[in-house]
């Protein structure tokens, strides 16, 4: 499965004390139509991951245990979502906050899903 490459890791833009890893959510999910901060080994993660695809969605995926910065960005987007403990995967379509898996899923049964990608220029049918 291929997902959007990230060719170089999104941190090396400046030094990693001086990144807030709030403004560093909203510059990632603003760069794509469809972006999952993710972890590599999270079976909800993989489905959401593979729904996209399934759909014909190239997402942009960053999978948050294999960066440097990756527990600080979870840590800004549990704030974002307003839980505790940290909860992964997390969906930004046209640079939205869609949510985690529950609020993805929800969004896909009730038929909203379509046209926020349709809108967001990552899906064309």
């Amino acid at each position: 499965m291929e997902y959007g490459a990230t060719t170089e890791s999104w941190y090396m833009a400046r030094s990693v004390h001086s990144i807030d890893p709030l403004e560093c959510v909203e510059r990632l999910a603003s760069e794509n139509a469809v972006v999952i901060f993710s972890a590599s080994s999270c079976c909800m993660c993989h489905a959401v991951k593979r729904l996209f695809c399934g759909m014909g969605v190239h997402p942009t995926v960053y999978e948050l245990d294999q960066e440097p910065l990756g527990r600080e960005i979870e840590r800004a987007l549990a704030r974002v979502l307003g839980v505790v403990p940290p909860v992964v995967p997390v969906v930004f379509i046209g640079g939205k906050l869609i949510g985690a898996m529950d609020r993805v899923m929800a969004s896909h049964i009730n038929g909203s899903l379509v046209p926020l990608l349709k809108e967001a220029g990552a899906l064309w049918l």
